[in-house]
């Protein structure tokens, strides 16, 4: 049987580096007379399925290079969580490849704990799922709530931020000013106002407020 290697260092334990595992994987496969073809090994964080040698394992698989992937632990396979460990363990069962964790023996495509370990990632990723699921219906509700209540202070002018600002002109300074001779646009500029609203308080109706 051909076999593919993968090895993910741990950043949590030191003596777990990527040549320790490969050792391991190396006589474990040559104990059961498996030819390894390929080594992929990748030292990142296994949260993430973007990893370089990662990826390639599974264009790998694809192409049907190897019968079997052996990895030293399931951990090191993926720590994305249950839902997207299973969807990868997933992927190489539609591709026609096995798997197989060296220290995890009921962790085997063919052994006979498959079918239950199977069983047991499909519940905690379905509890994953629900819980994604209701995480984002928190969150439109939080901002259905937020963005009604925002509504609300604009109509009632409570929030200033939500409507522009109203502000209210001296229309006897205005007029003052004007007699003095002071233009309407150094008016407006003073009183840092527009110049329609300056002539607009200068004219024969003047508004009260201007906006």
């Amino acid at each position: 049987m051909k076999v593919a290697l993968y090895c993910r260092v741990s950043t949590n334990d030191g003596r777990q580096t990527t040549e320790n595992q490969l050792m391991q994987l190396r006589t474990f496969a040559a104990n059961q007379s498996w030819a390894v073809v390929a080594e992929y090994i990748d030292e990142c964080s296994g949260k993430t399925a973007n990893r370089g040698d990662f990826k390639e394992l599974f264009i790998a698989s694809s192409r049907r290079e190897f019968d079997t992937v052996l990895f030293w632990s399931l951990d090191r396979f993926s720590r994305e969580g249950a839902l997207a460990t299973l969807q990868h363990l997933q992927r190489l069962t539609d591709y026609g490849i096995g798997y197989r964790s060296f220290s995890e023996p009921y962790l085997d495509s063919c052994g006979m704990f498959k079918d239950a370990v199977i069983s047991i990632l499909a519940v905690i990723a379905k509890q994953e799922r629900i819980r994604m699921s209701e995480r984002v219906r928190a969150g439109q509700e939080r901002y259905k709530t937020e963005f009604e209540r925002g509504k609300a202070q604009s109509h009632s002018g409570q929030n200033a931020a939500l409507g522009r600002p109203k502000v209210i002109i001296n229309r006897e300074k205005v007029r003052q000013m004007r007699a003095e001779g002071v233009s309407i646009r150094q008016i407006a500029k003073s009183l840092k106002v527009s110049v329609g609203t300056v002539a607009s308080i200068c004219s024969k109706n003047p508004p009260e407020i201007a906006a």
